[in-house]
């Protein structure tokens, strides 16, 4: 089963075949993708690889985790889904209107 994995603080220089490069040394790579900024075209710095198996991925976390990548120490471990970003949890309904609180007018 495909593991993937979030690459962080990458140098902008870092293309997809550095990961590749890099990543291939743990195991078999599916996929990598650097991510870029649709309006400058530059890198923002992070990016994600796929590795065919969990076993390759843990692996890859352990062992490449804060290592040197052309002069950055980038941080790799299990990709999130994005459902789980920050302030998701907040759009349940729990906001309330009028400033009542929940046990009526407590004056």
């Amino acid at each position: 089963m495909l593991s993937k994995l979030y690459v962080g603080n990458l140098a902008y220089s870092v293309s997809n075949s550095d990961l590749e490069e890099l990543f291939s040394t743990m195991g078999q790579v599916q996929s990598v993708a650097v991510i870029m900024d649709k309006f400058s075209g530059q890198s923002k710095g992070f990016g994600f690889v796929e590795m065919t198996n969990a076993e390759d991925a843990a692996k890859a976390i352990e062992q490449l985790n804060d290592t040197e990548l052309k002069g950055r120490n980038i941080k790799v471990n299990e990709a999130k889904p994005r459902g789980s970003s920050f302030g998701a949890g907040n759009l349940s309904g729990s906001y309330r209107s009028g400033g009542q609180s929940r046990g009526g007018d407590r004056r």
